[in-house]
Order: structure tokens, then C-alpha cells, then sequence
């Protein structure tokens, strides 16, 4: 999953353009974008979604309640036997917060085929334990990260400088993320971009995180979703490349270094290959 699109759960309009606007995944919100006056009414829409919404399109994915709130476990009870694509948890301090969630979805009734995904950076605390999501449990999916909820917990006045680059702590967050997904072993997703007039710093930062190892990013618009999807598909030029690697290993026989167009290559080289054909389904 390339994209990944926040809706709110609440919001028929937005629900009803979701599907056709091409992101992989949309991401039915019960958290942060809707009021505490409309939780119920919300939990209630994502599950009448998910019942009535094509399986052939993107991913139904849902966001619920943080476990610090009474909300969470209403929320699996409603959407659970719709069978979302994946549950999104907020604000998980460590991986046991995966394991309470997966084993919440088992007592349910859910299907081994509902993943988890987390967003894994917005406390103070949850810094200290990305290295713990590893082995937590087997519906782990997906590791992203949120700057917004973390500047919040700081009490921070921002959380970029003035040549709009995150500073410090949203970096180390950023970069534990990834560093946690891949322990993990799971899928590491950028997190948002949130001035969606800003296409070109989406794409900038889009190329960043791709370059970085990423490969998926949230969204919160529409319009970010192409650019998104055009970022994070690996172009004909990359593919060839990963491909010419290959062969240059396969000529070589049984050894550790090769040379291709001038360049010593070795064998995270070619694993690098191999992942990328990989993501693209070759």
C-alpha cells in the first residue's frame, strides 16, 4: 500500500468520494477527527460502510480510539463483524498495546486476516520502545508515525523550523519509526503532510521518506493521493536497474562484489534489488 487516506468516519460525503479518488487504502476515522458529540454515530457509519463498500477497490481500514479513551473496544465491537482490512491504533506506547489490541480482535471473533497498523510516535514515552513492536503479534502490519499529537505532548510552540524541516524530536520520531517497522518487519508509512495546498512540499517530502526506506505515506486530501502513489511506484528506470543488478549477480556466479556501469556493487545491493522488483509485484 502506497497511499493511505484519512476520512471521517462521520462524514457521508467524504466517505461516499473516498473510493474513487485512488488511494490504496482509506482510512475510516473514529479518533481525532471526530467530535466527542459524534463517536457513536461515527463508529455506526464505518461499520454500514464497510458492509455495503466494494472489496475489489483500496483497503478499508479503520482507525478507532486511543486504549487510554472508553471508546476503543466499542469501536472493534461495532466494525469487527464487518471485517475491515486492517484496524489502525493511535497513540500505542509499545508493543504491548498491538498485543492488547489483536487479542481484543480474537476474543471478537475476528478473522486472522484483519492487520493492525499503529501510530507509533505521539507520547513522549512511546520513543523509548519502538525496538518492542517486533514479535508482538502476528496482525501487525504497519508501523506510521504523527508529529501533530507528539508537539501537542511536548508542549511545543512548533514542530518545524523556519525553512519548514521538522526539527529534532520529530526527526528521532520519524526515524525510530522506520527503524522499528523494518525490525518488525513490517510495512514503515510516512506520516502526513498536512498543508494538502502544498503539493510541492508533499512531493519533496514524499521523495525523502522514499529515499529513506518508506514505503507508504498518509494522507489527508485527496488531491495528495496521486502524488503519493506516483512517488512511492518505483519508475521503469529504477526497475531496470534493479533488474540489470540482478543479472550482473547471476553472471558472476557465486561471489560477493560485481561491477555494472563503473560501479563495485555488493550484496545489500542486491538485496536492495530484489526488494524493490518485489514491491513491484515482478
Amino acid at each position: 500500500m502506497r497511499s493511505f487516506l484519512f476520512v471521517p468516519a462521520d462524514s457521508e460525503k467524504k466517505l461516499s468520494k473516498a473510493a474513487s479518488c485512488g488511494a490504496d487504502a482509506i482510512i475510516l476515522d473514529l479518533e481525532d477527527s471526530v467530535a466527542l458529540s459524534a463517536k457513536e454515530t461515527a463508529r455506526y457509519s464505518a461499520a454500514a460502510y464497510l458492509k455495503t463498500a466494494s472489496r475489489k477497490g483500496p483497503k478499508l481500514i479503520v482507525r478507532i480510539n486511543a486504549l487510554d479513551t472508553p471508546f476503543w473496544e466499542k469501536d472493534l465491537e461495532a466494525v469487527i463483524a464487518a471485517r475491515p482490512d486492517l484496524i489502525v491504533v493511535p497513540k500505542t506506547l509499545s508493543g504491548a498495546c498491538v498485543r492488547k489490541v489483536g487479542d481484543r480482535i480474537d476474543r471478537i471473533g475476528g478473522g486472522k486476516e484483519i492487520g493492525i497498523g499503529c501510530v507509533a510516535t505521539e507520547t513522549a514515552a512511546s520513543l523509548f520502545t519502538l525496538g518492542t513492536y517486533a514479535g508482538s503479534h502476528e496482525r501487525l502490519a504497519f508501523l506510521t508515525w504523527g508529529a501533530e499529537d507528539l508537539a501537542a505532548a511536548l508542549g511545543a510552540r512548533d514542530n518545524k523550523d523556519e525553512h519548514g524541516a521538522y526539527t529534532g524530536p520529530y526527526q528521532l520520531a520519524r526515524t525510530l519509526t522506520l527503524l522499528g517497522a523494518v525490525a518488525a518487519g513490517v510495512q514503515p508509512v510516512d506520516g502526513i503532510w498536512k498543508d494538502f495546498r502544498d503539493e510541492k512540499g508533499l512531493e519533496a517530502e514524499a521523495r525523502i521518506a522514499m529515499r529513506d526506506g518508506f514505503t507508504g505515506k498518509m494522507a489527508i486530501h485527496p488531491a495528495q493521493v496521486a502524488i503519493i502513489n506516483e512517488v512511492f511506484t518505483p519508475s521503469e528506470a529504477d526497475l531496470a536497474h534493479a533488474r540489470a543488478v540482478i543479472a550482473a549477480f547471476d553472471q558472476a556466479g557465486d561471489v560477493g562484489v560485481v561491477a555494472l556501469d563503473g560501479v563495485m556493487l555488493d550484496i545489500p545491493h542486491l538485496k536492495q534489488a530484489r526488494a524493490l522488483l518485489a514491491r513491484a509485484g515482478q
